[in-house]
């Protein structure tokens, strides 16, 4: 369990500081969501290809974030403190990836930068997940999760509209000249490499870290442990000792990322096949319906950021456990509806649903973690458990061309329905959690 020291209480402004890089994080994230399909299919991409080329996210996140954890883990420098150092790094990588992904002219350039865009995404991510439980006390993680998904929500909302924002504010281009990437999605791109870099320079310019508690100590452990055949051995021993706990939400995660998944690689296939009525990646139609996916997109996203401030205040009064199994409820039957709906303004209705089970899914799996996390191998544990966030991504990308081209006939919103039933499964095995923390904001 973590150290039983008590930390001190931060304030509004500080919790707001130290998660701010996450608005620039998830605009990354929220492009790529939003757009990597678009761009794959644009290239010449056939639908059932689209998860494979879709695997270069999964397999970066399944062998950067255990070791990123580890290394923050046993990071300590006196101006940069432990987990800032890779923010940065990570920030910069990813900003470079963001300005090339759009101007990729052939699906293995644009399959090459999303490996790079990734892993560089989950350089920056991976550590601030693990600076909530280095800086907050128990009783103040649940609010510093809710901080996270909410600038995770803000970031989303605005990354995922600014095609069309392009489009209909300054009249750029929304057209697929001769094969090419929209100027739509470029410029959006650009903006994003920009806004992610600044954002996370804030945090790592407003907020501070504390050494660990036992300094000499912590060097001297450092110290023995350097060698990269250690350092391999130390990680992948830790999966033998994950707590009860742990293991419980993995099952949890497994099925609630492949329902993530599937709706990251088809919304826009079965929005222009069910409400365009059009599957020519080349046509205006199937443009137009990828920036409408962008707006869906915002939906979620915006529904998410203000949930996360909701969502802790159930928590308190009831469990956090029921919480979370309620909005993955919500969140696969909303998927599931998607198969039903052909008029694209009744789409927002489900995305909303999706925002509030995606509110859960950022907040309170991690705040339930974190209560039973030992204190000096927090980044690592998040790393690994961030093994069941990109496994289940993995096996979507090995599975879902196969449905989608043999038992579903090409219809890309049967996948969908897909994703509905295994979220709405994860809500069940939320059940057996078990959550030894008491759930303060």
């Amino acid at each position: 369990m973590q150290s039983s020291s008590i930390k001190p209480r931060l304030s509004f402004w500080q919790l707001w500081n130290m998660s701010f890089g996450f608005f620039g994080i998830q605009f990354g994230f929220a492009l790529q969501n939003a757009n990597t399909s678009r761009i794959f299919s644009t290239l010449g991409a056939n639908q059932d290809e689209l998860p494979l080329l879709w695997l270069a996210a999964p397999v970066t996140g399944l062998l950067v974030q255990p070791i990123i954890g580890y290394l923050s883990d046993n990071t300590w420098h006196a101006k940069w403190g432990r987990r800032r150092p890779f923010f940065f790094l990570g920030a910069l990588l990813a900003s470079i990836a963001l300005f090339l992904m759009p101007n990729s002219t052939a699906l293995w350039m644009a399959a090459a930068v999303l490996w790079m865009m990734d892993a560089a995404i989950n350089i920056s991510m991976e550590p601030f997940r693990a600076f909530v439980g280095d800086k907050l006390d128990a009783s103040q993680q649940t609010a510093g999760f809710a901080m996270q998904t909410f600038f995770i929500g803000c970031g989303a909302v605005i990354a995922s509209l600014l095609p069309t924002l392009f489009a209909w504010v300054f009249h750029v281009s929304n057209e697929a000249v001769n094969g090419s990437i929209p100027d739509t999605v470029r410029y959006s791109f650009y903006a994003g490499g920009a806004v992610f870099f600044f954002s996370v320079l804030w945090t790592v310019l407003t907020s501070s870290e504390n050494p660990p508690e036992n300094l000499e100590q912590f060097r001297a452990e450092r110290a023995a442990s350097r060698g990269l055949g250690h350092a391999l051995k130390d990680i992948f021993s830790g999966f033998r000792r994950m707590p009860k706990t742990m293991v419980q939400l993995a099952f949890v995660q497994f099925f609630t990322w492949i329902a993530l998944f599937a709706m990251w690689i088809y919304t826009t296939s079965a929005v222009a096949d069910n409400v365009f009525g059009t599957t020519d990646a080349q046509s205006s139609l199937y443009q137009e319906a990828g920036n409408w996916v962008g707006t869906m997109f915002a939906v979620y996203s915006g529904v998410s950021a203000l949930a996360a401030f909701v969502l802790p205040v159930f928590a308190r009064a009831f469990s956090r456990k029921l919480v979370h199994t309620v909005c993955l409820l919500i969140g696969g039957l909303s998927l599931i509806s998607i198969f039903l709906i052909t008029d694209k303004h009744m789409l927002l209705l489900p995305m909303a649903g999706v925002g509030v089970a995606w509110a859960s899914i950022l907040t309170m799996p991690y705040a339930i973690l974190a209560g039973a996390l030992p204190a000096h191998r927090m980044g690592y544990y998040m790393g690994v458990f961030n093994f069941f966030v990109v496994i289940p991504q993995i096996v979507s990308g090995i599975v879902l061309g196969f449905f989608i081209k043999h038992v579903f006939n090409g219809h890309a919103a049967s996948t969908l329905v897909l994703g509905g039933i295994s979220m709405a499964l994860a809500g069940v095995l939320t059940v057996f959690v078990k959550d030894s923390a008491k759930p303060a904001g």
